[in-house]
């Protein structure tokens, strides 16, 4: 599939346009308009601070998105968008600070009365939960619940797709079989999860882990009741811990929240539950969502991935005060998959970067101010392990590419006239599946030939995460994005580069990559309690991930997001990569 030059020059002429007058809003601030607008808000006003401060309840909030959420079951999810989203009703040991910016970082105490106490050598969390938990049914909510949560992660065979660091780190092994095999009388098995009470729950990790505590605060820490778990029909009709539970859900249409009337307030101090109901709407029709957000009849894109083109242009336009550019904390990359031959060749991967023009995939992105800067390390600015080193010249270029390097790294991976291979780019993405059309343009030019294959991105766990699907379809080449899963370099590299997370499903080591050096500089840096000495180990990862050639960044992701002026405590959260924190918003008439 084949993408001709005009759409190109009308990419680039929107990104200037917009590049244009985001600049000049910049410096005019709010809007003075008598429209019901937001007056006090203006440009970029949620980015550092809340916008209308309220505690008023009642009214429906409303989402619209392209893509669905990737599974409503805790355990899971790996979508960004839908760890945010699922705080209404779910809940965790602990959990991230409900402020604006980079304080969101925090951790505090959500199903515990706060973090965990540690013991000396690091090894031992143990965790007191609140008074009055309870479930959707008005049960109430154990330390044996969380327990089981928990354990669902070993269930590899039923529950694919979400992260793995909780099984990794308490069983290395793989010696725990899940609570559906387990043979024990209350499937409590596991040994390095202990509940000597219903309201005390003990974590003995084999060895010292420092961002332990920042894997429970993921939904993969939530807790399931044993008798309303479905299995893989879970994510149909989750069983609440939160101030809201699921009334209707029909994947890939859309999913309604009201009301848990047996949630406590005095139990829950992170969400103020202002809404009465929450809609989420499911659309493909980009241009039309985008539309209906500018009318009113949505609040805000549940994704948070940012306004089309026309979408951008039009708000920037007529409704500055109701936008933000956000610096999220995604990289976008394309993963290069050493499994695909010519790829096990680490100058044919090379070819691939001197080959790609950056800056005309960063305009196809939408430019510097929509899409984002340039990228040339594999970890984002905001993780210790970045680092300017810039072994394809990609800066000093200025994005552009240099095809007599490519057709050197061509002749020395002894394919001097080119190869074909194919790109997967999620349909959900439109800019993702541009991007890949502009790369087949671009690597055509040394005799790459690309075949761009779109996919659902709503299945890309079971399609581009099941090395047995890549090699079945001959995939060489995967677009995508990441975000990290905490602040950290484990947080965000590890299911992308290490060879101990490559599985059968839910695999985001697109890449392949499986070099023992990699998995030990995790091992080193992880064990480290010198935060400048794991700094040292990434930023030496940073390099040898990029000399291999093992994985292309591309753009450091920005984009311009929609707030409806009716939301009401509206802020941009570092902890959910830059997006609204979802729980606690609310909205006016």
């Amino acid at each position: 599939m084949s993408t001709g030059s005009p759409k190109r020059r009308l990419a680039a002429g929107a990104a200037l346009v917009v590049a244009a007058l985001v600049t000049t809003t910049a410096c005019g601030g709010g809007s003075d308009s008598d429209d019901g607008g937001d007056k006090g808000a203006g440009y970029n006003a949620a980015l550092d601070k809340v916008v209308n401060a309220s505690t008023k309840k009642g009214g429906t909030l409303k989402f619209i998105g392209k893509q669905d959420f990737d599974s409503l079951d805790p355990q899971r999810t790996y979508y960004g968008m839908t760890w945010d989203f699922m705080r209404f009703f779910t809940r965790t040991l602990v959990t991230y600070d409900t402020k604006p910016g980079e304080a969101s970082n925090k951790l505090v105490g959500d199903l515990a009365t706060g973090p965990a106490e540690v013991s000396a050598d690091g090894k031992t969390y143990t965790y007191k939960l609140r008074d009055g938990l309870t479930w959707e049914d008005g049960s109430k909510l154990t330390s044996k619940d969380i327990k089981y949560g928990i354990e669902r992660i070993w269930a590899t065979d039923t529950i694919t797709g979400g992260p793995a660091y909780i099984k990794q780190t308490l069983d290395p092994k793989g010696e725990y079989k899940g609570p559906y095999k387990d043979t024990s009388k209350d499937k409590l098995g596991l040994k390095a999860i202990e509940t000597p009470d219903d309201n005390t729950i003990v974590f003995k990790l084999p060895k010292p882990n420092g961002d332990f505590e920042q894997f429970l605060a993921m939904p993969t820490g939530a807790p399931v009741k044993q008798s309303e778990d479905t299995g893989a029909k879970y994510t149909n009709k989750p069983f609440s811990s939160g101030p809201y539970k699921v009334q209707s859900y029909k994947a890939g249409k859309g999913l309604t929240l009201v009301r848990n009337t047996n949630w406590k307030k005095s139990s829950d101090p992170i969400r103020p539950a202002l809404p009465d109901k929450i809609t989420v709407t499911i659309s493909a029709n980009l241009e039309e969502n985008d539309k209906r957000l500018m009318e009113g009849d949505y609040d805000l894109d549940v994704n948070g991935t940012g306004m089309t083109q026309s979408g951008r242009v039009t708000a920037v336009q007529d409704h500055q005060a109701d936008i933000d550019n956000i610096q999220t904390s995604f990289v976008r990359y394309v993963a290069l998959v050493q499994t695909t031959k010519p790829f096990d060749n680490v100058d044919c991967r090379k070819a691939v970067f001197y080959a790609t023009d950056f800056a005309g995939l960063q305009q196809v992105r939408g430019g510097k101010v929509a899409g984002g800067e340039i990228a040339n390390s594999v970890f984002p600015k905001s993780i210790p392990g970045y680092t300017d080193y810039d072994p394809y010249g990609v800066l000093a270029r200025k994005g552009k590419p240099d095809l007599a390097k490519a057709k050197e790294s061509l002749k020395a991976c002894g394919k001097p006239s080119g190869f074909s291979t194919k790109i997967t780019a999620r349909t959900n993405q439109p800019s993702e599946v541009d991007a890949a059309e502009a790369l087949q343009e671009q690597l055509g030019k040394v005799g790459i030939k690309l075949e761009v294959d779109p996919i659902d991105g709503a299945q890309s766990s079971s399609i581009t995460g099941s090395p047995k699907v890549v090699k079945e379809r001959g995939y060489g080449l995967t677009m995508s994005g990441w975000g990290p899963d905490f602040p950290t370099g484990q947080g965000y590299g590890q299911p992308l580069y290490d060879s101990r997370f490559i599985f059968p499903n839910g695999n985001y080591n697109e890449s392949q990559i499986k070099d023992p050096e990699i998995d030990k500089m995790f091992d080193d840096a992880i064990a480290s309690t010198d935060p400048a000495a794991s700094k040292k180990i990434y930023e030496d990862m940073n390099k040898r991930l990029l000399d291999n050639a093992d994985w292309m960044p591309f753009i450091y992701e920005k984009n311009i997001s929609w707030r409806s002026p009716r939301l009401t405590n509206v802020y941009s959260s570092a902890a959910y990569n830059g997006r609204y924190d979802y729980v606690m918003l609310g909205v006016t008439k």
